[in-house]
Formats: C-alpha cells, structure tokens, sequence
C-alpha cells in the first residue's frame, strides 16, 4: 500500500497545470498532518510538479525534463539531434560508446567501427550496413532516407537507424558535447559514492540511556551516533559533549542535539564539505526525503574524496579547467619572493565588447588562489568569498601577471591579496577568503 508521502504526490500530480494547491487545501482533502504535506509538497517541487512564485503561491506546473542521463543512450541521441526513427526501435536503450563519421572508404573504417558505436553518415548505402553488421547504429544527416532493406536489417539486429535535417559537422558537435556533459557529470562525486551504508553504520534510539551511549561508544571506539526513533527517522544526534554530567540512567531524547543538519545521497560532497569545515560538524547522517536513517558520512571521509578529486585530471574539460589550464606558474626571482602566476587573455575569454569576461577573471583569481595556499600550506582549499574590483579593461590577447600574497592564515581558513597587473600597472585587484581543508 503506498504511504501517504507518495499518495500526496500521486495526487498533486494528477492536478491540472496552472492549479494553485497548498498546505493547508492538501492536509484538508487527503486528510494527513500538515507537516506530512509540506514535505510532500517540497519533493514535488524538487522533482518539478510543482512551483512556487512570488506573491502568487504554489501552482502545478509541467514536469521539468530532466536535464541529466545516466548514460547516453541512443534514445537520448534522438533527442539531442531532434532526429527521426526510421528502424530498429528495439535498440534505442542501448548507450552509445563513441561515433565515427563515414567519410573514408569502407576497407579504412573497418577497424574504427565497434559494437555500441554510432556511424554518422550520408546517403551511402553500404557504409550503412557495414555499420548495422559489425553492431553500429546509423545516423544519416542532411534529412536523407534509406532503403526498407537496410530497416529491415536495423530491425533484425535490434540497431536504431536515425535521420536528422543537421549536417554532420553540426550533429557531431552536439553529440560530442552531450557525451563530454555526461563525463563531467559522473566526475562530480556524490554522497551516495563515499558514504558509510546503514548496515556499517551505529546508531541509538531516542528511548536508550545514556549508559547504553558509554557501551557503544567504547565498543566502536566513535563518540559521535544519529539517534532515530522507533521508524528509523533521524531525531537527533549525540556526542559525548552532550553527557557531560548526566546519569546513566537518563534516556537520549533528553539530552541529545535536536534537528540535526543532514544530506541526501545526491548531495555532491563539495557543498557537503563546505557545510562540514565551516560549521565545524564530525559527522553527518545520510537520510531518505521522510528523514530515514540510510547511513553517515564523516568529516575526514569527505575532505580524503575532495582532496583525491582534486589531484586527479578530469577525463573532460569544463570551462573551469579551460581557464585554469591556461594559468602559468612564475617562481620569485629570489629566495625569499612570492611566486607569481601568468595568463593570457585569449578570444574565447572576452565578453561581447573585447574586454575579458568578469566570470574568467573571478575564475583566474579563484584558482591562483588555491595553488598559492597549496604552494604555502600544502592543502586544498575550498573558495568561500572573492571580492573583486576591477579598475581598468583588459583588452583580448593582454598578459597578465597575477601576483598573490596570503595576509592571514587560521586554523580554519586564510586571506588573501591578489593583485592584477598589466604591462606594470594594477588593472584589478581582489581580497578572497578561504576555507582550508584538513591535512591527510
């Protein structure tokens, strides 16, 4: 029987676009608590059945489309390239690996051609089964047809065949910047990647005693638990601060820390750790949307992942690593000077007028930041605040000489000074703080 959560939302659903619903008019019609329909509601927003506008309320809107896939799937591609199907419906939940472009002799693509494969072609009809027999699936470009024998074949080994208006240059484009959204998406790590899982994880009840914390403690040798309820909902969580002179014999529920900040398995553990070093928090429960217990993550798990992805290259650009990858480090001339870094202002890094991108200026000031106190520290940091001023244009194709100098540096975070020369004159100047990450 599907509980009240999903009978909300089963409901909201099946209201009419533009329908404004509430709190209090979903508590009333479905007959559940208030709070109940508050979270149901907030999970409809984020799944995109629901949204709020400013002094109108809460409407039921069009699912969103979701802007993120798993894995491209030939279904996917059709999509991209607002093709048509014309054979081998049967194959287009298979993902594809990679596309070839038919432009060479049949005996040179031979080896290029794999199972999973995608081969963009014109009107040549033998390339297209060539494709279809070795495992490829066929798009044609140019709004081109094909024979029913060469269907019939994508039919029988359960490969789609698809046509598309777009040229070849065009559709590649597109599909190589889905695929290359995919792999930026799967490097991002997430909670569920690190997490410790409910089956590792020790937990208390709000109804066990303070002695029953002491026995777990000392046998797990951890001073930090969720409490849950009899439901397995997160209620609390404790810590041996908390027990600091109360009996044994009271129960959890009276001394614990209530309402304690949680996260979600598609959490990326970037915001995680920030919310962690900034807050000062150890651990942190991993729960479901009703606030179930499905496991923890600890501190020193997610500042080991962010500083691993950190050292790591990325299989695909993002425009962050195109920028950064464009930043030279100068050592100091002497013993004692500061390194300074270089970067030239090349045409994909200006705005409209010629003039750099405020964005790419933000994004350089933010990475020779992060190597200056890997240089000074030896540890990554993570950007919490970049204030920026920016006294005179700079003009496509300048050299820059970006020169840091770290004011302050605490136990928890640094500042610095970063100063923008150009041709020996200041051109912009920032003051960022930074939160550091824990040596490993």
């Amino acid at each position: 029987m599907a509980t009240k959560h999903d009978q909300i939302l089963e409901y909201i659903e099946t209201l009419p676009v533009g329908e404004r619903i509430s709190v209090r008019s979903i508590a009333k019609t479905l007959s559940v608590s208030e709070g109940t329909a508050y979270r149901a509601i907030k999970e409809a927003e984020n799944t995109g059945l629901v949204s709020t506008i400013q002094r109108v309320g809460t409407i039921r809107i069009e699912r969103k489309m979701k802007s993120h896939f798993e894995k491209l799937t030939f279904g996917e591609v059709v999509k991209i390239i607002e093709g048509e199907i014309l054979g081998g419906r049967n194959g287009l939940e298979k993902a594809l690996s990679k596309f070839i472009i038919g432009a060479m002799t049949e005996s040179a693509m031979e080896r290029y051609i794999t199972p999973g494969s995608l081969m963009i072609v014109g009107n040549r009809e033998e390339v297209q089964i060539l494709a279809l027999e070795r495992g490829a699936a066929v798009l044609i470009t140019g709004g081109l047809e094909t024979t029913a024998e060469i269907i019939a074949l994508a039919d029988e080994v359960g490969l789609p065949i698809l046509s598309t208006s777009y040229d070849t240059f065009t559709v590649a484009t597109m599909i190589n910047r889905a695929m290359s959204d995919q792999l930026i998406k799967k490097d991002i790590m997430l909670v569920g990647d690190i997490f410790t899982s409910l089956e590792k994880t020790s937990f208390l009840y709000t109804t066990d005693t303070v002695a029953d914390y002491r026995e777990l403690s000392d046998r797990t040798n951890h001073t930090r638990f969720p409490v849950v309820n009899k439901s397995q909902r997160v209620l609390g969580i404790i810590t041996a601060k908390d027990l600091i002179g109360k009996q044994d014999s009271q129960t959890l529920d009276k001394v614990m820390t209530k309402d304690p900040n949680n996260v979600k398995k598609h959490m990326s553990v970037a915001s995680v750790g920030h919310l962690m070093i900034w807050d000062g928090l150890e651990m942190m429960p991993v729960v479901e949307d009703d606030l179930s217990l499905i496991g923890i993550i600890s501190r020193q798990d997610v500042m080991k992942a962010m500083q691993l992805a950190q050292r790591q290259p990325q299989v695909a650009d993002t425009i962050s690593d195109q920028i950064s990858g464009e930043i030279t480090t100068i050592e100091g001339l002497t013993k004692n000077d500061e390194p300074h870094f270089a970067f030239t202002v090349t045409p994909q890094m200006v705005s409209t007028v010629g003039t750099i991108s405020f964005g790419v200026l933000s994004e350089i000031i933010s990475n020779v930041s992060q190597r200056t106190m890997y240089l000074h520290q030896r540890r990554n940091v993570v950007i919490e605040q970049v204030n920026l001023h920016y006294f005179r244009l700079i003009q496509i194709e300048s050299e820059l000489d970006i020169r840091p100098r770290v004011l302050e540096i605490g136990r928890r975070s640094a500042k610095l000074d970063i100063e923008v020369y150009l041709e020996n004159a200041i051109v912009a100047k920032a003051i960022v703080i930074c939160q550091l990450m824990e040596k490993t």
